[in-house]
C-alpha cells in the first residue's frame, strides 16, 4: 500500500520579549537617588568599621614580639634607688673620671673607702649655688669623714672646669666628672631632658643606700650630717657587741710562767719599814710626890701603870 507522507507542522516561533518600558524622568531621578543613597551608606559603613577598628586597636594594643618584650623588661624594673635598698655595684653607673682625669667607678670608690661614699651632685661648677654647696662640705669635711665616709662632688663638668673649681675654693675632696650623666642618672638625680639635679647620695660598704634625695646646698649637708650621727650612734654598740674576751692558750701561759718566776727571784727583796712603837713618857718627881701625898691623906692613888724612869746619876 502506498505510504502517505504527512508534513509536520513547523514549530511555533518563540515569543518576543516584551518591550522595555521607557522610564520617565521621575523614574530616572528616583533610580539615581537610590544609587547615591546606596553609595553613601556603603562609605559610612566602611568608615564606621574603620573607626571601630581604630578604637579597638587603641584599647587593646597589638601584642609585642617576645624578643622586644624581653629586652624592654629591665628598663621597666630599673628605677631610682631608695633608702634601704641594697644595690649591686658591679657596673653600676658606668665609668667616670675624677678632676685629674683618672678613670674610676662607684664600686672602686666604695672599695677604697672605710665606711662608704657620699656623692653630692651640683649642676655647674663655679656657679653661686654650687660654690656654696661645695664650701659647706669643705668646712664640715673633718667631722663628716671621721665616721669613715669619703666625700665626692659629682657633676657633668669637664675635668678642666672641675679642677679650676677645686683649686679656687681649696676643696679637700675630689670632684668627679660624668659628662654623659650615666652615674647621675643611675642614682636618680638626672634632670629631664638633660642636666643635673642638686642632691645627695650616700651608700655604705655593703651597697646599702643610706640617703638618696634632691635638695639645696644646706639641705644636702644636713642629710649627710644625720647619716654620720646615725653611724656614730651605731658604732659603739657594734664594737661592744663584737668584742670578745681574748683567748689565752694554756701552753703559752705555762711557758710564760717560769720566766715570770725567774724575774720575780731576780728582783731584790724590799725591806720592810720599821714600825714605830709609842714611847711612854717618863714620870717626873713631882708626880711621884703627888701620889705620896694622896696616900697620906688616906685616898687611893689613881695612877696609870706606867714605867718609872729613874734619873741617872752623874758619874
Amino acid at each position: 500500500m502506498p505510504v502517505e507522507l504527512r508534513k509536520r507542522k513547523a514549530p511555533a516561533p518563540p515569543p518576543e520579549p516584551p518591550a522595555k518600558k521607557k522610564q520617565g524622568k521621575v523614574a530616572k531621578a528616583a533610580a539615581k537617588v537610590k544609587e547615591v543613597v546606596k553609595g553613601k551608606t556603603a562609605k559610612a559603613a566602611a568608615a564606621a568599621n574603620g573607626s571601630a577598628a581604630a578604637v579597638a586597636e587603641k584599647l587593646v594594643p597589638p601584642a609585642k614580639p617576645a624578643a622586644v618584650a624581653k629586652s624592654a623588661a629591665p628598663a621597666a624594673t630599673a628605677g631610682k634607688p631608695a633608702i634601704g635598698d641594697i644595690i649591686s655595684l658591679d657596673g653600676f653607673g658606668g665609668d667616670i673620671v675624677d678632676n685629674d682625669g683618672a678613670k674610676t667607678s662607684l664600686k672602686t670608690l666604695v672599695d677604697e673607702s672605710k665606711a662608704g661614699v657620699v656623692l653630692f651632685t651640683y649642676p655647674k661648677a663655679s656657679t653661686p649655688g654650687c660654690t656654696r654647696q661645695a664650701c659647706l662640705f669643705r668646712d664640715s669635711y673633718t667631722p663628716l669623714t671621721a665616721s669613715g665616709l669619703s666625700i665626692y662632688g659629682l657633676s657633668t663638668d669637664s675635668p678642666k672646669a672641675n679642677t679650676a673649681f677645686k683649686e679656687k675654693q681649696k676643696l679637700p675632696y675630689p670632684l668627679l666628672c660624668d659628662p654623659t650623666g650615666t652615674l647621675i642618672a643611675a642614682i636618680g638625680l638626672k634632670k629631664a631632658p638633660k642636666g643635673t639635679t642638686r642632691g645627695v647620695f650616700v651608700i655604705d660598704k655593703t651597697g646599702k643606700v643610706l640617703a638618696a634625695e634632691p635638695g639645696g646646698p644646706d639641705a644636702t649637708l644636713t642629710v649627710v650630717k644625720k647619716v654620720v650621727e646615725a653611724l656614730n650612734d651605731e658604732a659603739p654598740a657594734a664594737v661592744s657587741k663584737g668584742e670578745e674576751p681574748p683567748v689565752v692558750d694554756a701552753e703559752v701561759l705555762a711557758d710564760a710562767q717560769p720566766e715570770a718566776d725567774e724575774k720575780k727571784e731576780a728582783e731584790p727583796p724590799v725591806a720592810a719599814e720599821p714600825v714605830s712603837e709609842p714611847v711612854s713618857e717618863p714620870v717626873s718627881a713631882t708626880a711621884v710626890e703627888a701620889v705620896a701625898e694622896e696616900k697620906t691623906n688616906g685616898e687611893p692613888a689613881k695612877l696609870e701603870e706606867k714605867p718609872v724612869v729613874e734619873e741617872k746619876k752623874d758619874e
